[in-house]
C-alpha cells in the first residue's frame, strides 16, 4: 500500500461523498455517485480486495448508475426551480 495514494483516493471519495449529498440535480448527484463508486473500487484494489473491486465497479459505478439515470429518465418535474 502507497500511504500517499491512499490519502489521495480518500480525500476524493471524502469530496465525492459530501458533493453527492449537496447538489440540487438529481442527474448530477447519479453521476458523482458513479464516480464515488468508481473511487471506492480503485480504493479496493490499493487495498488488496481485488475481487471486491471488481464488484464495487461493475456494481456500483456500472449498473446502479444505469439504474438511477434510467429511473430519472422516466420521472417528471414538478417545477422548473
Amino acid at each position: 500500500m502507497i500511504p500517499s495514494l491512499d490519502l489521495i483516493l480518500l480525500i476524493i471519495v471524502l469530496v465525492l461523498s459530501i458533493a453527492a449529498i449537496s447538489v440540487k440535480d438529481l442527474l448530477s448527484a447519479a453521476i458523482i455517485l458513479g464516480g464515488f463508486s468508481f473511487m471506492m473500487a480503485l480504493l479496493w484494489t490499493e487495498m488488496g480486495a481485488v475481487d471486491v473491486a471488481i464488484t464495487e465497479a461493475s456494481v456500483g459505478a456500472g449498473v446502479s448508475t444505469v439504474f438511477f439515470i434510467a429511473a430519472l429518465h422516466h420521472t417528471k418535474r414538478r417545477s422548473k426551480d
